[in-house]
Protein backbone atom coordinates (compact mmCIF):
# COMPACT_ATOMS: atom_id res chain seq x y z
CA UNK A 1 0.00 0.00 0.00
CA UNK A 2 3.06 2.62 1.04
CA UNK A 3 4.62 2.54 -2.88
CA UNK A 4 1.34 2.70 -4.33
CA UNK A 5 0.28 5.90 -2.31
CA UNK A 6 3.67 6.94 -3.19
CA UNK A 7 3.52 6.06 -6.87
CA UNK A 8 0.24 8.23 -6.92
CA UNK A 9 2.95 11.74 -5.62
CA UNK A 10 2.59 11.41 -2.49
CA UNK A 11 5.16 11.38 0.65
CA UNK A 12 3.81 8.55 2.92
CA UNK A 13 5.06 7.15 6.56
CA UNK A 14 4.11 4.03 7.93
CA UNK A 15 3.10 4.82 11.40
CA UNK A 16 1.18 3.57 14.35
CA UNK A 17 2.54 6.82 16.41
CA UNK A 18 -0.69 8.65 17.81
CA UNK A 19 0.82 12.05 16.91
CA UNK A 20 1.85 11.51 13.43
CA UNK A 21 -1.41 9.88 12.50
CA UNK A 22 -3.15 12.68 13.96
CA UNK A 23 -1.26 15.34 11.88
CA UNK A 24 -0.83 13.78 8.84
CA UNK A 25 -2.34 15.55 6.14
CA UNK A 26 -3.94 12.39 4.90
CA UNK A 27 -4.52 9.14 6.48
CA UNK A 28 -4.80 5.98 5.17
CA UNK A 29 -6.77 3.23 6.92
CA UNK A 30 -5.71 -0.21 5.21
CA UNK A 31 -7.14 -3.60 6.21
CA UNK A 32 -6.43 -7.58 5.72
CA UNK A 33 -8.17 -10.22 7.19
CA UNK A 34 -11.29 -10.72 9.84
CA UNK A 35 -13.17 -7.28 11.13
CA UNK A 36 -12.50 -8.25 15.02
CA UNK A 37 -8.52 -8.70 14.17
CA UNK A 38 -8.74 -5.09 12.30
CA UNK A 39 -10.08 -3.38 15.13
CA UNK A 40 -8.31 -5.03 17.65
CA UNK A 41 -5.43 -3.51 15.64
CA UNK A 42 -6.84 -0.09 15.39
CA UNK A 43 -8.12 -0.38 19.15
CA UNK A 44 -4.44 -1.31 20.50
CA UNK A 45 -2.73 2.54 18.67
CA UNK A 46 -6.14 4.15 19.52
CA UNK A 47 -6.88 4.22 16.05
CA UNK A 48 -10.62 4.63 16.45
CA UNK A 49 -9.71 7.81 18.31
CA UNK A 50 -7.19 8.96 15.42
CA UNK A 51 -10.13 9.11 13.08
CA UNK A 52 -12.86 10.27 15.33
CA UNK A 53 -10.60 13.10 16.12
CA UNK A 54 -8.91 13.41 12.14
CA UNK A 55 -12.74 13.81 10.95
CA UNK A 56 -14.04 15.99 13.45
CA UNK A 57 -11.54 18.66 12.07
CA UNK A 58 -12.31 18.33 8.35
CA UNK A 59 -9.12 15.89 8.14
CA UNK A 60 -9.23 13.27 4.94
CA UNK A 61 -9.24 9.30 6.37
CA UNK A 62 -9.32 6.98 3.47
CA UNK A 63 -10.29 3.16 4.95
CA UNK A 64 -9.32 0.26 2.36
CA UNK A 65 -10.74 -3.05 2.29
CA UNK A 66 -11.55 -4.51 5.85
CA UNK A 67 -9.90 -0.57 6.50
CA UNK A 68 -13.42 0.79 5.09
CA UNK A 69 -15.68 -1.93 6.62
CA UNK A 70 -14.35 -1.40 10.48
CA UNK A 71 -15.76 2.48 9.82
CA UNK A 72 -19.24 0.98 10.16
CA UNK A 73 -21.24 0.79 13.01
CA UNK A 74 -20.53 -3.05 13.56
CA UNK A 75 -19.52 -6.24 11.76
CA UNK A 76 -20.12 -9.97 12.45
CA UNK A 77 -17.65 -12.53 10.89
CA UNK A 78 -17.73 -16.12 11.55
CA UNK A 79 -20.80 -15.71 14.48
CA UNK A 80 -18.75 -12.93 15.85
CA UNK A 81 -20.26 -9.79 16.15
CA UNK A 82 -17.75 -6.58 16.48
CA UNK A 83 -18.40 -2.93 17.54
CA UNK A 84 -16.73 -0.96 14.27
CA UNK A 85 -15.68 3.07 14.44
CA UNK A 86 -19.23 3.90 13.64
CA UNK A 87 -18.74 6.72 11.52
CA UNK A 88 -21.65 5.32 9.33
CA UNK A 89 -24.45 3.26 10.52
CA UNK A 90 -24.20 -0.15 8.93
CA UNK A 91 -23.91 -3.82 9.32
CA UNK A 92 -20.90 -5.75 7.36
CA UNK A 93 -21.90 -9.32 6.85
CA UNK A 94 -21.41 -12.39 4.60
CA UNK A 95 -22.02 -11.65 1.16
CA UNK A 96 -24.81 -13.78 -0.33
CA UNK A 97 -23.65 -14.65 -3.72
CA UNK A 98 -23.02 -18.45 -4.77
CA UNK A 99 -19.22 -18.06 -4.56
CA UNK A 100 -17.40 -16.47 -1.88
CA UNK A 101 -15.08 -14.76 -1.60
CA UNK A 102 -15.45 -12.11 -4.24
CA UNK A 103 -12.18 -12.43 -5.80
CA UNK A 104 -11.02 -10.21 -9.11
CA UNK A 105 -11.70 -7.95 -11.09
CA UNK A 106 -15.65 -6.43 -11.24
CA UNK A 107 -17.17 -3.05 -12.56
CA UNK A 108 -18.61 -0.30 -9.93
CA UNK A 109 -21.82 1.66 -10.01
CA UNK A 110 -20.32 5.12 -8.88
CA UNK A 111 -22.96 8.17 -8.73
CA UNK A 112 -22.65 11.63 -10.42
CA UNK A 113 -20.55 14.10 -9.07
CA UNK A 114 -17.89 11.42 -7.52
CA UNK A 115 -14.21 12.45 -6.56
CA UNK A 116 -12.39 9.38 -5.95
CA UNK A 117 -13.76 7.93 -9.78
CA UNK A 118 -13.29 10.89 -11.65
CA UNK A 119 -12.39 9.58 -15.08
CA UNK A 120 -12.62 6.20 -14.20
CA UNK A 121 -15.71 5.35 -13.57
CA UNK A 122 -16.37 2.61 -16.32
CA UNK A 123 -12.95 1.26 -15.00
CA UNK A 124 -12.36 -1.99 -13.14
CA UNK A 125 -11.25 -2.75 -9.78
CA UNK A 126 -9.66 -5.66 -8.08
CA UNK A 127 -11.60 -6.81 -4.91
CA UNK A 128 -11.15 -9.83 -2.45
CA UNK A 129 -13.47 -10.34 0.46
CA UNK A 130 -16.04 -12.08 1.56
CA UNK A 131 -17.90 -9.83 3.60
CA UNK A 132 -19.03 -6.20 2.92
CA UNK A 133 -22.41 -4.06 3.68
CA UNK A 134 -25.13 -4.90 1.46
CA UNK A 135 -27.76 -1.79 2.85
CA UNK A 136 -27.05 1.55 3.27
CA UNK A 137 -28.70 2.92 6.15
CA UNK A 138 -27.39 6.32 6.78
CA UNK A 139 -30.38 9.14 6.39
CA UNK A 140 -29.44 12.21 6.04
CA UNK A 141 -32.51 13.86 5.90
CA UNK A 142 -31.61 17.04 3.27
CA UNK A 143 -29.85 18.55 6.19
CA UNK A 144 -26.76 17.63 5.79
CA UNK A 145 -25.08 16.62 2.60
CA UNK A 146 -25.24 12.98 1.83
CA UNK A 147 -22.66 10.89 1.13
CA UNK A 148 -21.65 9.46 -2.23
CA UNK A 149 -22.34 5.43 -2.18
CA UNK A 150 -20.63 3.64 -5.03
CA UNK A 151 -22.30 0.22 -5.50
CA UNK A 152 -20.95 -3.16 -6.93
CA UNK A 153 -22.96 -6.64 -7.55
CA UNK A 154 -21.11 -10.21 -7.13
CA UNK A 155 -23.37 -12.96 -8.04
CA UNK A 156 -26.06 -11.09 -8.15
CA UNK A 157 -25.84 -9.94 -4.38
CA UNK A 158 -25.08 -5.91 -4.33
CA UNK A 159 -23.18 -4.21 -1.84
CA UNK A 160 -21.18 -1.01 -1.46
CA UNK A 161 -17.96 -0.46 -2.98
CA UNK A 162 -17.17 3.15 -1.94
CA UNK A 163 -18.17 5.49 -0.28
CA UNK A 164 -17.26 9.24 -0.50
CA UNK A 165 -18.51 11.32 2.71
CA UNK A 166 -16.35 14.73 3.08
CA UNK A 167 -13.18 13.87 4.97
CA UNK A 168 -14.00 10.45 4.94
CA UNK A 169 -13.69 7.91 1.76
CA UNK A 170 -13.20 4.18 1.54
CA UNK A 171 -13.60 1.52 -0.61
CA UNK A 172 -14.07 -2.10 -0.17
CA UNK A 173 -12.19 -3.06 -3.33
CA UNK A 174 -8.03 -2.49 -3.01
CA UNK A 175 -6.57 0.56 -5.12
CA UNK A 176 -3.05 -0.64 -5.16
CA UNK A 177 -3.96 -3.76 -6.42
CA UNK A 178 -6.38 -2.49 -9.30
CA UNK A 179 -4.07 -1.07 -11.95
CA UNK A 180 -3.91 2.46 -13.75
CA UNK A 181 -7.84 2.56 -12.40
CA UNK A 182 -6.25 2.43 -8.55
CA UNK A 183 -3.35 4.84 -9.26
CA UNK A 184 -5.97 7.29 -10.30
CA UNK A 185 -7.91 6.76 -7.88
CA UNK A 186 -5.88 7.15 -5.52
CA UNK A 187 -3.71 10.21 -7.09
CA UNK A 188 -7.71 11.78 -7.11
CA UNK A 189 -8.12 11.30 -3.17
CA UNK A 190 -4.52 12.48 -2.58
CA UNK A 191 -5.33 15.47 -5.08
CA UNK A 192 -8.15 16.93 -2.09
CA UNK A 193 -5.94 16.98 0.62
Amino acid sequence: MVRAVERAGAQVELTGDFQTALDADGLVVPGVGAFEACMQGLRAIKGERIIGRRLAGGRPVLGICVGMQVLFERGVEHGVETEGCDEWPGLVERLQAPVVPHMGWNTVDAPESTALFNGIEGERFYFVHSYGVRDWTLQTNDRTRAPLVTWAEHGGDRFVAAVENGPLCATQFHPEKSGDAGAALLRNWIGTL
